[in-house]
């Protein structure tokens, strides 16, 4: 019961994160142009830049499936996918529950330990946060005036600013030593608690399926394979980025490094937990462009619409992977019954 109610609270302060976010970046703007602005955006980009994302889904799910094999399963690239998608859906309810809702529903679907595959995506993660920073040091030699400003500017200052303000506040800052202090002997006192038990922790078995994850690359069947993809699905990311550009005037003339530094800030608003990037993406894209002279309202239309994108495809084809991975399942059961009689 405590551990639904603490989850519900984080979905709502996150949720409200998130809100608070939108609501900075849409602050003083004109709303009405921002929508005609997305209302005329060219659909034949947009779309193009949609089924780019889709080849990327499928790409991670195949390389997924590279990384479970030396394990000794082999899922289908079907269920592998619908399984992604679920993870991305359920991203939207609460940040990381997509690994855990991915793999969980792999496992159902293809009878594989549940820690094993956690143990691969977390593997997974950490080649996504090399790639990105890959992307960084990229846009850093293209672009490295604007990316230098971008992070002055957009990121270190603000955060500079919040800092002096909590050193002037001796009230605050004496809060938060007591919460992380709080957390800290938390912590410690449940991982001795579960040292005195028999029953294998919960953090003990996700060490060893990630054991297991560092293992599966270490026996890839096709190591070439998966270097190649994993920097594939980079350049198909780049790749609908770059198309995307081409959906508005005042974007399409921006070019490839504009597309690239747009992939870095975006992939940066990406990964903040909230829920699906809401509000980071579109305050760090937006203020992103303004830095290639792009209008802060013209901007905002461009993430709302690449964002939307992403979230259309998201919802349509997490709710239609639910669906496909709950039909097949009750269709195996069916079947598993039929047998038996």
């Amino acid at each position: 019961m405590k551990s639904k109610v603490l989850t519900i609270l984080k979905y709502i302060i996150l949720l409200g994160v998130a809100a608070a976010l939108l609501l900075y970046a849409l602050r003083g703007m004109d709303i009405k142009k921002i929508i005609q602005q997305i209302l005329h955006a060219d659909m034949f980009w947009v779309s193009v830049s949609g089924l780019i994302s889709i080849i990327a889904f499928v790409v991670r799910a195949h390389r997924w499936n590279l990384l479970i094999q030396p394990m000794g399963y082999s899922p289908s690239l079907k269920n592998t996918t619908y399984s992604v998608m679920v993870g991305y859906f359920a991203n939207l309810a609460l940040p990381r529950l997509g690994e855990v809702s991915r793999c969980g529903a792999l496992s159902k679907a293809e009878s594989i330990p549940f820690n094993k595959l956690l143990g691969t995506v977390i593997v997974e993660r950490i080649i996504d946060v090399l790639s990105l920073f890959v992307c960084i040091l990229l846009a850093a030699a293209l672009e490295y005036k604007r990316l230098g400003d971008f992070f002055s500017e957009k990121i270190f200052a603000p955060l500079n600013e919040k800092f002096q303000q909590l050193i002037k506040s001796p009230l605050l800052l004496t809060a938060i030593i007591v919460l992380l202090v709080v957390l800290l002997i938390v912590t410690i006192y449940f991982l001795k608690r579960s040292k005195t038990k028999d029953v294998e922790s919960p953090i003990t078995k996700i060490i060893k399926g990630f054991v297991d994850g560092l293992k599966s690359v270490a026996t890839l069947k096709r190591p070439w394979l998966f270097i190649f993809q994993s920097a594939f699905i980079w350049v198909l990311y780049y790749l609908g980025m770059y198309v995307a550009l081409f959906a508005f005037p005042f974007t399409s003339g921006l070019g490839a490094g504009a597309a690239l530094f747009l992939l870095v800030v975006g992939g940066i608003g990406m990964s903040a937990p909230v829920q699906g990037g809401i509000g980071t993406y579109h305050l760090l894209v937006s203020q992103g462009l303004v830095l290639y002279g792009v209008a802060v309202e013209d901007g905002l239309a461009f993430a709302f619409m690449l964002h939307g994108l992403q979230l259309i495809l998201v919802i349509a084809l997490g709710i239609a992977s639910l669906f496909l991975l709950f039909s097949a399942r009750k269709n195996k059961q069916l079947n598993s019954v039929s047998i038996k009689n």
